[in-house]
């Protein structure tokens, strides 16, 4: 036999499914010949080619659709077979089982994550942030007890474990642990390979390789290599669709319907797989047949963007390529068997080609990335990380690939449009990170990809660039850090005329594109993350010039978007400047770590000062050319600047140059360089004037725009401004902008310092003229020069506060990192009180994405647990205040006047001072020590003076605050006492820390003592604060002016005491102390006088209150009535001690008629509650609901004839009904629901959006609270008293009445009988009624007449159409019969639903109900009673025949259920409420009371019945045989009957006690239900003992029911009728089946419904949603795995793939899950985001706080932080609660009426 002819036999037998066992061993067979030939092959390439030549299209793409599982059966045994067999030796059965046991497994772990897999990093041991573990790994390991982070994966990254250089410690797993014989050198893993073995595996290893890559990579449509051509070609072709990430999902929907006349449906499979595979097949046939479709795809896309790309390919070619797809895949899987064969690949791979420079395979597949298509993509990433990532040899040597194919991988990158995560350029993470590669070309096809990086090669740069060694490795060897910078420089062309980045405007594909030049900035990030703890000279040598080409784009950056103030008119359009700042950003981090990098070398961090010193001087060169010099002096200081004028030239909020050589300068201080080599540094070059002039200009700019000077500029420049003081960007920007005029001033005179600034805020002409103040008083300035001087003034003094306050970075102050984030919590937590996630979101972030928060917070704040709402919150501990500085530079305005607000307040509580004088700072250290000299410089002292000079001319010119406002803010004075403030801590430290002999320089308190000299005269600054500390006007500074005045007396006792220095005289002591007494005593005077004024108005107040009450007598005698009348209807249940309450039977207690009066909430009117007056009405809402269901499977199938007569016991579909409580007068609502109904017409041909509420259904929200309702329930009285007086003499027991009943009913049936007759014939007459022999009394003639008002009848009407529009999901009809049914159910599963939420609460039975469940209870019953009035007489007797059949046989009912289909409290309701239809015709004098009594009495027996033929019958281990009370005796009696009528089917007799204590369990729920239904119904109070919690109420509930403690009694009163019934009951088919284990049935009690049970901890959850696959898209994972709360489903969400058509209407999988799991509402957890959804019907739904919290009490929505979490069992009971309650939908409404947002969303595709 040919290998053909056996192969097209081998086909042949598949097509037909033959047995199994015959066709896998003629596989066995064809794989033998072939290694037989293969081995004597002399050219074995050209063999395998012919063979793949010729079977491949035989297997592959036959035809349009494909079937992937026979293709790939058929490619494994036929393709892949021989391969195997040839790579063994033998059969692979055998083969690779012993590579397997030969093989030394690795210690890494290597793998590669799913999508939304949960992966684990340690934040005590991983060196970044990317290094991962698996969750299996992470149970093993010692991770699990430090603190971590957990994540989802976006797929294709691999688990760490294992990897010794990404753990500080603990490394390995458990499972991966290193054996101690294993920690010597690495041996060759091929060591465990035969010669013969490693042979073959090269040979087919290099040819299934390089005929993969040659495929995949094949860039002609219609033909193939010359080896693969097929003999005859045949004219089949694909048109085939590529996935870009231009196009939009409904785009090329509608293009596909357009071009090969799919349906929606196909066009929707289609486009799913071309986004998960990256490519489509889209139609099949000939040539024309396929360019014809790919002609009109191509016309369809190509109007806006580039089209989407179509090719017309062979078939033999995409069969080809799917196997090469295949073939990878196997590769993949086979070098898993052993190390050796992982190594072979490796070789093959990466052995260089004929061609020489990048011919090697890896080389060829990389730089072709961004032509291969998503799915090929993912292929390939998945086996170089499963085959090169995994060896540590060829991980470096393919690292270096990389790094040689960088520049050219990104730019092919940056011009395709995937996502990274499927771009090579990705793997840079897994490379360069590891601190130890063609990259240039790599990026630069990334670039001009339109794919995203993830599924690009340049996304593999993650994979190596993290590795240490490998990155420092590739930073010397490949000089990586120039390549990537270089690169990037490459990709930002637009320069100005000082070649300064120019960016265009920031459209959507600009953004695109600068998206995806700013991955080579991670991929810098990613080589600097580990810092070298040894450097050599090479690396040295290399970093510094990746340090030269860094400072080349900094100086491209210095300078860039230069704004000018406007003046005049606004700006015509705003700037673009969020590229520049987005820029600024993604390198604030880069920028950190290069100065982490020089700081941890000498030589390095001296080379690198001076280059950045250099190229500023280069951006300043020019500096003074055309800017004239100007000479300026105060106080004979002067000095010469350049004439500026921030507010008229260019100024430019970038520096980075300047920036970066801040931060080096503060690390010379930090690191000691400066004071090892000042000779090694050009500290005498530099030039303060020069460091200082940019950043000052930057913070001039910002202070002007807080004057409103530059509000013409428009809202670019405003968020410029908050950009560049919010904490993402402040590190390297404001922070490095202080540090720098720090470093500048340290270096220069501090007056000439002080004259510049003055000079650059434009307030120099202010203080070198003395007399500004005088003339503000005499010329009216305009105010808003004032204003902005005010402003300007502030913001100067600000700085000077910040620049001698700010000492805590270290370098600047002698501190260290941990006080600085100390000082930043204390300052934070000073504004208010914070939770965890906005504490870390105000501190700035390192490249680890750490805050250092964790290591200082327990020291400085108390933690406080949440609730079962809000968060948990840290609050600062009382002994951190004095560490307040009310001038905190990361203050901004706002928060500064929130925390001086809560310091200010938290001092009175503690009745201190309210002064918040200046903290006591560090020093600074000695590069800056001499910048505290600022404050006592005489141009400082000048200033300080002035400002004080003016404050104190107002008090002589008796100006008004208004005025002194105008020339000298409250914030002005405080700042200036701030500064004295500070000199004085300064002066007090310094004299305390001086050493004996040592002159203390610091002698502000002299300064401060001595007047001004001649001929000014002006007194001195102590002398003009003592003066101000009684201005009646400066009340608020009067605290920090005496603080100051004390603590400058302290500092001249320490300085008396501490040296004999002249020193000014002590007048000032004095002063102040005649001065504190002064002021006590005014204090003391003030409080008297306010005292005697608030009595004063006390008296007036009470004074005429009396007179208002004399002069209106009789009004307040009508409201006394009032009050007592309403009071009595309000308490519904009176408690009167002694009494015993029954509701119904003999013994029933009489209830006094109350009058009520209740007010309308739209008119606000007054009414009593009566039957003939208007109807007044309760809003309220009625929905389906499934949360009491035992059987959600069951649902109605034809809506139309559904009979709900009956409910079934395991309650699978009821409708509830709810209510506010709001009562409205029925004509006010409906006057309000037709303006709604108007109002939402004209809505929507406006918006066309949804709203909270659905008014084509009835919906509106309440006019009061805003609650959703969809109908009014009618407001009535108690309806028995309405319809029967009670009257239980001479009445007949249960035996007569089922008698009497019975036969009213024959009698009934008889004349139906008649008249349908009659109605045929037509020939008859009324008086047919003769004929019928009618029971005593009865006059089925005779129709009551209706006691209610018309209003109140339409309202009975309205009611009960939308119960049953709702209900059956029907369209509304009065008539229809079904009515009346629909509102008894809901009233019974109302009852119901609210017993079992008291039960489940451990509530009492009648404690006190909220008052709108009470409302709403006590109406829905009186309504469910009173119904039958305006329903049809016939109709509800019949109802009532047929419910009474199913407890007392009747002939003409057969389709009757048997007694355990039915459930008998919605039975007892029915029964109860349409009985008065029946009994009204009755005039034989029994009451409707006694009807009452005995259908209960009947239907408790009926349960009782249900209940002991389900009861489970098991003997109980306790052993209770011995109680023989007559409970236990009458029970077992009553069991024996049944045993006996069910012909012994029932099982035997177990213990009377076992069945008593069955029975009272069992009946409880019904009797409970029962007793609130005839409380409500009859207005019966309910006893006192159920209105406690705790003890057993049944005895209790027996008592107010009318019925015996023994419930047996019952049967034995009645035995003779009973008896009969339970027979018939027992003989029932369907209790037969039962009874012989044919059918289930529910037992008793129920089982509460509760929410499915979760997972302690939440990775749990998302490793169980990893593995879910989506159901409709061929195993692919599901992106968004929503979990079902109510039955544990786990659903593809918000996919096109799972979208099924509801009502004429594609939904979403979750909403088409609600209308299967819970009749419209559903509550769903999504998996991936951890979020709840709450949905209900198709347009409603909203987000809800999830029950998972992670350790500081908050949620985590979208796993951002990546805190672990853990379930919080409270939270999870409320939303369990809410669900019970039916309040869901309510929930959805109030929070989209909250959030408009949420009204937007299409919930339906959910």
């Amino acid at each position: 036999m040919t290998v053909l002819s056996l192969f097209l036999y081998l086909k042949r037998k598949l097509e037909v499914i033959v047995q199994i066992s015959s066709l896998l061993t003629l596989f066995e067979t064809f794989s033998f010949l072939f290694l037989k030939k293969w081995l004597q092959a002399t050219d074995l390439t050209r063999e395998v080619y012919h063979h793949l030549a010729h079977y491949v299209p035989r297997i592959y793409c036959r035809g349009p659709n494909p079937f992937p599982q026979k293709e790939d059966m058929l490619a494994q045994h036929i393709l892949l077979g021989p391969m195997e067999w040839y790579l063994c030796g033998e059969d692979p059965a055998f083969g690779f089982p012993k590579l397997e046991q030969a093989n030394k497994p690795s210690h890494l772990c290597g793998r590669v994550f799913k999508v939304g897999e949960p992966t684990y990093s340690c934040r005590d041991c991983a060196v970044d942030p990317t290094c991962v573990l698996c969750m299996e790994c992470f149970l093993g390991s010692i991770h699990r007890d430090h603190r971590y982070r957990m994540t989802t994966s976006g797929g294709g990254g691999f688990c760490d474990c294992g990897d010794t250089e990404a753990w500080k410690e603990g490394p390995y797993c458990q499972k991966h642990e290193l054996n101690t014989s294993e920690i010597e050198e690495e041996e060759d893993p091929l060591m465990h390979l035969s010669e013969d073995v490693i042979a073959r595996t090269y040979n087919i290893f290099a040819i299934m390789f390089r005929y993969a890559v040659e495929i995949l990579t094949w860039e002609k449509e219609n033909e193939l290599p010359a080896d693969l051509e097929p003999v005859e070609k045949s004219d089949t072709y694909y048109c085939m669709l590529f996935n870009d990430e231009v196009h939009t999902y409904e785009q090329v929907i509608y293009t596909l319907q357009k071009a090969v006349n799919c349906t929606q449906k196909e066009a929707i499979g289609f486009a799913t797989t071309v986004d998960r595979d990256g490519r489509r097949s889209v139609r099949y046939g000939d040539f024309q047949y396929c360019e014809q479709a790919k002609s009109v795809i191509v016309r369809n896309t190509s109007r806006q963007t580039k089209p989407l790309k179509v090719q017309v390919m062979h078939s033999s070619l995409v069969a080809h390529q799917n196997f090469g797809l295949k073939l990878l895949s196997w590769l993949g899987s086979i070098i898993g068997y052993s190390d050796g064969l992982r190594r072979i690949l490796c070789q093959v791979g990466l052995q260089e080609g004929l061609d020489g420079e990048n011919s090697s395979l890896v080389d060829r597949l990389m730089l072709s990335d961004s032509k291969l298509w998503k799915g090929a993509r993912s292929v390939y990433h998945q086996l170089f990380m499963s085959s090169l990532l995994m060896d540590l040899k060829y991980k470096k040597l393919f690292a270096v690939r990389f790094a040689k194919n960088y520049q050219q991988l990104q730019r092919d990158f940056m011009d395709d449009d995937h996502e990274r995560a499927v771009s090579v350029t990705a793997l840079s993470v897994q490379l360069f990170t590891a601190p130890t590669l063609n990259y240039e070309r790599l990026q630069s096809d990334y670039v001009t990809d339109d794919h995203d990086r993830e599924f690009s090669v340049a996304d593999l740069s993650v994979q190596i660039f993290t590795v240490p060694s490998l990155a420092r490795m590739l930073i010397t060897e490949e000089n990586l850090m120039t390549i990537i910078i270089k690169t990037f420089m490459d990709h930002l062309r637009h320069r100005d005329g000082q070649g300064r980045f120019q960016f265009e405007r920031y459209t959507a594909l600009q953004a695109f594109k600068f998206r995806r030049v700013q991955s080579l900035i991670l991929d810098l990030k990613y080589v600097l993350v580990s810092r070298p703890a040894v450097w050599s000279d090479e690396l040295r040598h290399k970093f510094l010039e990746g340090f030269d080409a860094f400072l080349e784009l900094l100086k491209c950056m210095q300078g860039m978007d230069p704004i000018t103030r406007q003046v005049g008119q606004h700006i015509e359009m705003e700037p673009e400047w969020e590229a520049a700042f987005t820029l600024q950003m993604k390198l604030t981090h880069v920028i950190s770590m290069m100065q982490d990098w020089c700081a941890s070398d000498e030589k390095v961090l001296i080379e690198a000062y001076k280059k950045c010193l250099g190229v500023l001087t280069q951006c300043h060169g020019g500096f003074t050319d055309g800017e004239q010099p100007v000479m300026l002096s105060i106080c004979g200081h002067s000095v010469e600047t350049i004439r500026y004028c921030v507010s008229q030239e260019k100024v430019s909020i970038h520096l980075p140059v300047s920036r970066l050589l801040a931060g080096l300068h503060v690390l010379l201080s930090r690191s000691e360089v400066a004071y090892k080599f000042p000779e090694l540094l050009p500290l005498s070059e530099l030039s303060p004037p020069m460091l200082i002039e940019h950043p000052l200009r930057c913070l001039v700019l910002c202070a002007q725009v807080h004057a409103g000077m530059w509000r013409r500029n428009g809202f670019s420049l405003v968020n410029q401004i908050y950009y560049y003081h919010n904490v993402k960007c402040r590190r390297e920007m404001f922070d490095k902008d202080i540090m720098m005029l720090q470093t500048g001033v340290s270096m220069m005179d501090p007056n000439h310092f002080l004259m510049i600034m003055l000079s650059r805020f434009e307030l120099y002409q202010i203080f070198s003229t003395p007399d500004y103040g005088k003339r503000f008083s005499s010329e009216i300035t305009h105010k808003d020069v004032v204003q902005q001087n005010n402003t300007l003034i502030e913001e100067m003094l600000y700085l000077v506060i910040m620049l001698v306050g700010e000492r805590f970075s270290p370098g600047v102050g002698q501190v260290n990192a941990t006080d600085e984030i100390k000082r930043e919590i204390i300052h934070q937590l000073s504004i208010k009180p914070m939770a965890h996630s906005e504490l870390v979101k105000s501190l700035p972030e390192d490249e680890n994405k750490e805050t250092g928060m964790e290591n200082v917070i327990e020291a400085v704040a108390h933690f406080k647990k949440p609730g079962l709402t809000g968060r948990g919150m840290y609050e600062l501990k009382p002994e951190c205040a004095k560490e307040f500085n009310l001038y905190f530079y990361h203050f901004s305005r706002a928060e500064q006047s929130k925390a001086e607000e809560a310091q200010r307040k938290l001092r009175r509580q503690n009745r201190e001072d309210t002064a918040l004088p200046p903290p006591v700072s560090p020093p600074f250290c000695p590069l800056f020590a001499s910048l505290v000299n600022i404050l006592q410089s005489d141009v400082m002292l000048c200033i300080m003076g002035t400002i004080l000079q003016w404050a104190v001319e107002h008090n002589g010119y008796a100006w008004s605050e208004s005025m002194l406002q105008r020339v000298v803010t409250k914030h002005i004075l405080f700042e200036v006492l701030h500064l004295i403030g500070m000199a004085l801590q300064e002066e007090k430290q310094h004299l305390e820390n001086a050493l004996e002999e040592h002159v203390v320089t610091f002698t502000f308190t002299q300064k401060i003592s001595k007047p001004g000299e001649a001929p000014s005269n002006s007194p001195s600054i102590l002398a003009m604060l003592e003066t101000l500390q009684n201005a009646p006007y400066l009340e608020v500074h009067k605290d920090m002016i005496r603080w100051i005045l004390k603590t400058f007396n302290a500092v001249k006792k320490i300085r008396e005491s501490s040296s004999t220095s002249p020193v000014a005289e002590t007048e000032g002591t004095i002063m102040e102390e005649s001065s504190r007494d002064k002021d006590k005593a005014e204090r003391k005077r003030k409080a008297e006088i306010a005292r005697l004024r608030r009595e004063k108005i006390m008296a007036q107040m009470s004074e005429m209150q009396r007179h208002f009450i004399d002069e209106n007598r009789e009004l307040f005698q009508q409201t006394l009535e009032l009050d007592g009348s309403s009071s009595a209807v309000l308490d519904s249940s009176p408690v009167v001690s002694g009494t015993t309450f029954t509701a119904l039977g003999p013994a029933q207690t009489q209830v006094p008629e109350h009058r009520q009066f209740v007010t309308c909430i739209l008119c606000q009117e007054e009414q009593e509650v009566k039957v003939e007056s208007k109807a007044m009405v309760l809003a309220a809402f009625v929905q389906r609901s499934t949360v009491l269901s035992k059987n959600r499977s069951k649902f109605i199938q034809d809506p139309e004839k559904y009979d709900p007569l009956f409910m079934h016991p395991d309650l699978s579909c009821g409708t509830h009904t709810g209510s506010c409580g709001h009562i409205m007068h029925a004509h006010c609502w409906q006057r309000f629901f037709d303006s709604v109904q108007t109002k939402e017409q004209r809505r929507q041909q406006r918006l066309r959006l949804h709203t909270s509420y659905d008014v084509e259904n009835g919906e509106f929200l309440c006019p009061l609270c805003e609650c959703l309702s969809n109908t009014v329930i009618p407001l009535l009285l108690p309806p028995r008293n309405v319809f029967s007086r009670l009257n239980f003499s001479d009445q007949p027991n249960l035996t007569q009445w089922i008698k009497t009943i019975s036969q009213q009913i024959k009698a009934l049936q008889s004349l139906r009988k008649e008249e349908n007759a009659s109605t045929t014939a037509s020939s008859k007459n009324s008086e047919n009624l003769g004929e019928v022999k009618l029971p005593e009394g009865f006059r089925p003639d005779f129709h009551p007449q209706n006691p209610y008002s018309e209003s109140i009848k339409e309202m009975l009407t309205t009611f009960g159409t939308a119960t049953y529009k709702v209900g059956l999901k029907v369209h509304p009809n009065e008539e229809d019969p079904r009515v009346p049914i629909m509102c008894w159910g809901s009233c019974a599963y109302t009852i119901q639903s609210i017993e079992r939420i008291l039960s489940d609460e451990d509530k009492p039975l009648f404690g006190p109900l909220p008052c709108r469940l009470d409302d709403c209870l006590r109406s829905l019953t009186r309504f469910a009673a009173a119904h039958w009035t305006v329903a049809s007489l016939p109709v509800v007797q019949r109802h009532f025949c047929k419910l009474f059949a199913s407890l007392v046989p009747n002939d003409n009912y057969d389709d009757v259920p048997c007694i355990l289909d039915i459930d008998m409290f919605h039975l007892l309701v029915s029964l109860v409420l349409a009985f008065p239809a029946l009994q009204c015709q009755d005039f034989s004098g029994i009451s409707l009371g006694t009807g009452d009594l005995h259908i209960f009495h009947l239907v408790t027996m009926a349960h009782i019945v249900q209940i002991l033929l389900t009861s489970c019958t098991e003997d109980n281990s306790m052993d209770q045989e011995n109680l023989t009370g007559e409970e236990e005796v009458a029970t077992l009696a009553l069991y024996k009957i049944l045993h006996q009528y069910t012909g012994s089917a029932l099982k035997e007799t177990p213990s009377g006690w076992h069945l008593w204590r069955s029975i009272r369990a069992g009946t409880t729920p019904f009797l409970k239900c029962s007793a609130l239904f005839f409380h409500y119904l009859s207005g019966v109070p309910a006893p006192s003992d159920v209105q406690v919690s705790g003890a057993s109420h049944f005895e209790h509930l027996c008592n107010y029911l009318s019925l015996p403690n023994n419930l047996i009694c019952l049967f034995q009163e009645n035995s003779e009728i009973i008896n009969s019934l339970m027979k018939s009951w027992c003989r029932n088919s369907e209790v037969k089946r039962y009874l012989e284990g044919e059918r289930d049935a529910i037992s008793y009690p129920r089982e509460s419904n509760k929410l499915i049970d979760l997972p302690e901890d939440y990775s749990s959850l998302i490793n169980q949603a990893s593995s879910f696959s989506c159901p409709k898209s061929g195993g692919d994972k599901s992106r968004a795995p929503t979990l079902c709360l109510v039955c544990g489903a786990l659903l593809c969400s918000q996919s096109y793939c799972c979208q099924t058509e509801l009502e004429g209407e594609d939904v979403g999988a979750c909403t088409a899950h609600t209308y299967s799991c819970g009749s419209g509402a559903g509550i769903f957890l999504r998996v991936r985001e951890c979020q709840v959804l709450f949905l209900a019907g198709k347009t409603k739904g909203c987000f809800y706080s999830p029950p998972y919290l992670d350790d500081y009490g908050e949620t985590d929505q979208g796993l951002r932080r990546g805190n672990p979490l853990h379930l919080c069992k409270d939270r999870f009971k409320k939303i369990q609660k809410l669900w019970h309650q039916h309040s869901i939908t309510e929930e959805i409404g109030h929070a989209q009426e909250a959030n408009q947002t949420l009204v937007g969303i299409d919930w339906q595709h959910l």
